[in-house]
């Protein structure tokens, strides 16, 4: 399981994507923006989750993030999802501090 850490609360959530429905920038390299994260939650199947260190175009973290698993989208942290299995489903819940109001989440 994925923690937000103290001072970050709930904003919202996605609706829920399959493989099919997984918006392009998603699986495209993206980051969070300051101040919010993502928490990924995988309902059914498999999600690849990768990161990327600074600007580098090659992935220093791969992770494979099954049914009933969670990964975290850090602010600030460049990194892509990849459908792994044909039965996905998963939905993104939004944690903002407290004091900070959100309209987009990611560029």
């Amino acid at each position: 399981m994925s923690f937000i850490p103290k001072g970050y609360t709930y904003d919202q959530s996605t609706e829920v994507y399959t493989k099919e429905s997984v918006p392009k920038m998603l699986l495209e390299r993206h980051y969070t923006k300051k101040g919010v994260y993502g928490q990924i939650h995988v309902l059914s199947g498999t999600l690849k989750y990768f990161g990327y260190k600074g600007s580098s175009l090659d992935a220093d973290k791969e992770v494979l993030v099954k049914a009933h698993e969670t990964a975290m989208a850090h602010p600030n942290y460049f990194h892509r999802l990849e459908p792994a299995s044909d039965d996905l489903k998963f939905e993104i819940h939004f944690f903002c501090l407290s004091n900070r109001n959100q309209n987009k989440y990611s560029k």
